[in-house]
Parts: C-alpha cells; sequence; structure tokens
C-alpha cells in the first residue's frame, strides 16, 4: 500500500446537508426551519440562558462569596507516600512528578504529617507542616525549604 492508495472506509464520511436547494431536495423553501418565528430569520435565536422573558435561572439563584483569582494551588501528599524512594534519596517535587507520587505540580507541593516514615530522606523544595518535619528528622532525614 502506497500512500496515495489510502481511503478512508465506506460509509465514514457522510455528505452535509444542502439546505435551502429547491423543494425536490426535502430540505428547500424553509431549510427545515419551520414557518416565520424567530429561529427561523437569519441570525435569530436567543443568547444562552435566555427563558423567553422569564426571570432566567442564573438571575433567580442567590449569589454567595468570591473566587480569589490569587490563590495558590497546591498538592499535598502525606509522609507515609515518601517510603517508596530509596534511602538517602533527595527528593524535589520534579522527582515526585517523575515518579507520579503526584500527578500535577500546580504552584507547589506541600508534604503533611500522616502516617509512618522509614527511610532517611533529603526532601527539598516543598512546604511542610510541623509534623512532617518532625517525622522525617525522627528517620534521618532532613526537611529543607528553598
Amino acid at each position: 500500500m502506497k500512500l496515495h492508495e489510502l481511503k478512508s472506509p465506506e460509509g465514514s464520511r457522510k455528505a452535509p446537508k444542502r439546505l435551502g436547494r429547491g423543494t425536490g431536495s426535502g430540505t428547500g423553501r424553509n431549510a427545515g426551519k419551520g414557518e416565520k418565528g424567530q429561529n427561523s430569520r437569519s441570525g435569530g435565536g436567543t443568547r444562552p440562558g435566555f427563558e423567553g422573558g422569564q426571570m432566567p435561572l442564573f438571575r433567580r439563584l442567590p449569589k454567595r462569596g468570591f473566587t480569589n483569582i490569587f490563590a495558590k494551588k497546591i498538592v499535598s501528599i502525606n509522609v507515609d507516600r515518601l517510603n517508596i524512594f530509596e534511602n538517602g534519596t533527595e527528593i524535589t517535587p520534579e522527582l515526585l512528578l517523575e515518579r507520579r507520587v503526584i500527578s500535577k505540580r500546580l504552584d507547589g507541593v506541600k508534604i503533611l504529617g500522616n502516617g509512618t516514615l522509614e527511610k532517611s530522606l533529603t526532601v527539598k523544595g516543598c512546604k511542610f507542616s510541623k509534623s512532617a518535619v518532625e517525622k522525617i528528622e525522627a528517620a534521618g532525614g532532613k526537611a529543607e525549604v528553598i
């Protein structure tokens, strides 16, 4: 088979409807838009959320709070997740991402103190809870904030 012999399978592509091309076509005259009315006109139709003049749902519901656009999104993991690394490993957010301990980095990584740590590790470039720092140091490792 050569590039010029490639073909898409039969029935994989459907010809578009040809609207307004005479009564014999089945979609002539009104082009499937019915008689008169707002949606039959060119440029007709309403905006999303319009309910025919009734007070729209998004205006009927109460509004509360706000979204802080400056909020930092931080990924948190527990100390016991670090047991997959070998003794003496230097752990950075990049390494955590590479080993799929975290799925995305967002604005930072925070290590929390839930669980137990059996390995002596150096953890760099993360935020830490107090209990996480205590557990890392108790296991003979170091917690370094950069």
